[in-house]
């Protein structure tokens, strides 16, 4: 019979283990609520030697955001293979795997403190570090939604449309954490239509985001998100209604 010996791990290699405890345990439920006591016994270690690793728990914290946040980002990479409404599906699916799976990280890494509200800005009272984080992932998602719409340098109301859009993803996501009461699958779908619906809607004002608009449609199959969009709109208008021309 033999007895198992304890692997002494290197420092990197225990700093990165008390990160992925850490992560596990705010993923569960708000950091707040998790002591270094907890993350101590969680990880096999006593308490004093957390310390040795990370000054504090705001440290530690702060380090698993970050691989929290890049774990985020990384999930916004999608290649550009077919429609565009199909990727921006996938990608949601990715997305909300991610708040599946972290519902009090994601709310303590995208609230980053209650100063910073759903898809706002950081202010002089937030950690500097988390607010950071934060605009890394919105700016990862951001730049990954001009790639595939082939817009290097978007004009002003396309900006306006993207960044909307990540806000309204992150509120979403957010507010659907708070009871779940609606099937994640369709948020998934309605998410991607309302991309396509604010694309629309500016559209509607500019001749270049009228462009945009029909090549993003140009591929899109009977049966993606964007034609079941336009199909459910036009069961709701009402028969013989028409616009008034300009």
């Amino acid at each position: 019979m033999t007895t198992g010996v304890r692997r002494r791990m290197g420092v990197e290699e225990r700093r990165q283990q008390l990160i992925g405890v850490a992560l596990e345990l705010f993923s569960r439920r708000s950091p707040d609520e998790v002591s270094i006591d907890e993350i101590a016994a969680a990880a096999g270690i006593s308490r004093p030697l957390v310390y040795h690793y990370f000054p504090g728990k705001l440290s530690l914290y702060e380090a698993a955001l970050k691989r929290a946040a890049e774990d985020l980002a990384a999930r916004f990479a999608e290649p550009q293979d077919g429609p565009l409404g199909a990727r921006l599906l996938r990608v949601m699916g990715r997305f909300f795997d991610f708040v599946d799976e972290h519902g009090p990280g994601f709310s303590a890494l995208m609230r980053g403190g209650p100063a910073v509200p759903a898809g706002g800005t950081c202010s002089m009272s937030t950690a500097s570090a988390t607010c950071a984080l934060i605009d890394s992932v919105r700016q990862a998602a951001y730049d990954q939604i001009l790639s595939h719409l082939g817009v290097p340098d978007p004009p002003a109301r396309l900006e306006l449309v993207v960044r909307t859009w990540i806000s309204l993803a992150e509120s979403t996501a957010l507010i659907w954490l708070d009871g779940r009461r609606v099937p994640r699958a369709e948020l998934e779908t309605q998410l991607v239509q309302d991309f396509a619906a604010l694309v629309a809607v500016s559209a509607a004002h500019d001749e270049e985001m009228g462009a945009l608009l029909r090549r993003a449609l140009a591929d899109e199959p009977a049966d993606g998100p964007f034609r079941e969009l336009a199909a459910r709109l036009a069961t709701l208008v009402p028969q013989g209604f028409q616009a008034d021309a300009p």
